[in-house]
């Protein structure tokens, strides 16, 4: 929902808002020959021109008009308003401003909706998989007789040509590299299939087109490499010393660790049946509410998705730069993939917050200090800083409202 507000300005009203935004202009004014904060009105003008005073002036009286309307109209803008500038000169300005509001939502049927929920099972065949994985973890790698295969790790030198000359960054000595890993470019680790010990060998070849190192990229090159050691991968045997090793509570024999493995598939599946039940659920009432929700509000938290994504690249010492270059991705194509995410989940948050209010669910103090402390304890932060962190209590209130909401669609399923 959109509300537009045209604001003109002109007259002695105008004049005074110059009048302020040259006082604030003019004391980080410098002009040879004046005291900075000194400098005369028509110097400064004659200096400077008028545009930063015009600029200036409005940005106050537009933020000015801002405050009044919201006050006087009693809006509650969602995202920040819409301007355009109509006209600015010295004589006044005109601006629309256009404020985002919440849509109107009229809830659709809500209740009984039978939804199923999907039932779990833990297979056989997923539990010895968890237990290969296992395994896999305590594999040890023993030299070899032989030649390097699929799946063995090679001690090797290389060294990379390009025009008969070492390039930068393509060599190295008793380098570990698993054949299979793929962490090589194209051709490379299959060049070393079926080398000896001690075998020395050229590869050639062609540098991916879209490799991130430009001056490589498309190029014919050739590697020589030195095989100094091949090791294959032994998976340890499920007999007493492997228990010892694996130091699992409880466990002590197969049947004791598939036990385990079960319980834990079990769990992670029963809370992926929870999430993917309340997500129907959510589905089916949404599909029954009428809303029409303008895009500035998918875009914000469009926008909010994606620096939370930034955030965590971040907190792996992972760039923006640095993942797209390696991911082969645009920040476009990240953004057009959060889009459908972002309108279900603005679609989800208005549904709730229409629930609560039809069903005049509450959230005492009380019940937000009570899980406040539970956060905290969760986050291991003081109730302080978790609470500063959050902003306000209100933002636990309004947590636990969507909870109650979601409980009360579960339960009236």
């Amino acid at each position: 929902m959109k509300k537009q507000i045209n604001y003109k300005v002109s007259g002695e009203e105008w004049n005074n808002a110059k009048d302020k935004a040259f006082s604030k202009l003019v004391k980080k004014a410098k002009v040879d020959g004046f005291r900075e904060g000194k400098v005369p009105r028509n110097i400064f003008e004659k200096k400077y021109g008028t545009g930063d005073i015009i600029s200036t002036a409005m940005e106050d009286m537009v933020d000015k008009k801002y405050r009044e309307v919201v006050i006087s109209e009693k809006l509650v803008p969602v995202v920040e308003p819409k301007l355009e500038i109509v006209s600015a000169d010295d004589n006044g300005f005109e601006v629309n401003m256009t404020f985002i509001l919440d849509p109107e939502v009229k809830l659709g049927k809500y209740k009984e909706l039978k939804v199923k929920k999907d039932t779990v099972k833990v297979t056989k065949e997923e539990i010895n998989h968890e237990v290969g994985h296992i395994l896999d973890r305590f594999a040890e790698l023993v030299s070899k007789d032989g030649k390097a295969e699929e799946g063995d790790t090679v001690i090797i030198d290389f060294k990379g040509f390009k025009d008969g000359t070492a390039f930068d960054g393509g060599s190295a000595e008793n380098y570990s590299l698993e054949i299979g890993s793929h962490s090589f470019i194209p051709g490379f680790e299959e060049g070393i299939i079926g080398m000896k010990k001690d075998d020395n060998k050229d590869i050639e070849l062609t540098f991916p087109k879209d490799y991130m190192a430009k001056d490589l990229a498309g190029q014919k090159v050739v590697f020589n490499v030195t095989v100094h050691d091949i090791k294959k991968r032994v998976i340890p045997d499920l007999d007493e010393e492997f228990f010892k090793d694996l130091d699992m509570e409880g466990v002590t024999n197969k049947e004791e660790l598939e036990k385990v493995i079960e319980e834990e598939i079990k769990t992670q599946k029963e809370a992926d049946a929870e999430n993917k039940f309340i997500d129907d659920l959510l589905a089916a009432a949404a599909k029954n509410m009428t809303i029409d929700i303008d895009k500035e509000i998918i875009d914000a938290e469009q926008d909010r998705m994606y620096k939370q994504f930034v955030q965590k690249l971040q907190m792996q010492g992972v760039s923006e730069e640095l993942y797209y270059a390696y991911a082969g991705v645009k920040k476009e194509d990240i953004l057009k993939d959060m889009e459908k995410e972002a309108e279900t989940r603005v679609k989800y948050r208005y549904l709730l917050e229409a629930i609560s209010r039809e069903e005049k669910i509450e959230v005492s103090d009380k019940d937000a200090k009570e899980e406040l402390k539970k956060m905290s304890e969760m986050y291991h932060m003081t109730e302080e800083e978790l609470l500063k962190e959050l902003g306000s209590l209100e933002i636990v209130k309004y947590d636990l409202a969507m909870r109650k909401a979601i409980e009360l669609l579960k339960e009236n399923n």
